[in-house]
């Protein structure tokens, strides 16, 4: 837990330093989505609808603290999957510098537990945008031992449409380790492939895994 901490204090000092010229807007933010089912890079959590709170605050400098969290409608084997997530963020020209804690959250969990049996994963992830394209690289660093312990994800996309008021962007993500589906021996596979359509506060996603052979079709709307 130490260690995760002082990771975090440094992430947070450096995006202190960038981010005199790259003030973003101050103030709150507090939203929710409602999705059919909560697909997240190319996996399904909690098998059922979803309702997906956010909150989060930008400072004058930039730096951003959000939580954002997942709470499903139905049960699946006698559980209802929840999740709440920790997140800091910076962006600087094109990218966007983030450290986040994932924590699936059971009964029972401690929220600030970053020991290897704990439920929460670490991850530091860099993103980009430029034009259409959007390119994402993230690894994670602490907590949870297992499939999750310093697995890697990357994504591209890629904006292709953009007329009378809709918009789609195609996806392809690779990841290792079986945190993102059936890969063995920590090898990369093509785990989150797909195009999503958004209209106003909607939007449809068709996804499929090729790692799991799977696939979804996500609608969600947004407030």
């Amino acid at each position: 837990m130490k260690r995760s901490a002082k990771l975090l204090a440094l992430a947070v000092a450096l995006f202190a330093g960038f981010g005199a010229s790259t003030a973003q807007a101050e103030g709150f933010k507090v939203g929710a989505d409602v999705v059919s089912s909560y697909v997240w890079r190319g996996t399904d959590y909690g098998d059922s609808p979803a309702i997906q709170p956010t909150l989060s605050y930008t400072f004058k400098n930039g730096i951003a603290v959000g939580a954002w969290g997942s709470y499903a409608v139905t049960e699946n084997n006698g559980d209802r999957y929840k999740e709440i997530d920790l997140s800091v963020s910076l962006p600087v020209g094109p990218f966007t510098f983030a450290v986040t804690d994932y924590n699936n959250n059971p009964e029972g969990a401690k929220a600030f537990d970053f020991s290897n049996d704990s439920s929460n994963v670490v991850e530091i992830s860099t993103a980009y945008a430029a034009g259409n394209l959007s390119l994402l690289a993230a690894i994670n660093v602490a907590g949870l031992e297992g499939a999750a312990k310093n697995a890697k994800y990357c994504e591209a996309s890629y904006k292709v449409y953009d007329k009378d008021g809709y918009s789609a962007k195609l996806v392809a993500g690779l990841g290792n380790e079986d945190y993102y589906g059936d890969a063995e021996d920590n090898h990369v596979a093509l785990v989150n492939t797909g195009i999503s359509v958004a209209k106003d506060r909607f939007t449809g996603s068709f996804i499929y895994n090729p790692d799991t052979e799977k696939s979804y079709l996500v609608f969600m709307a947004s407030f």
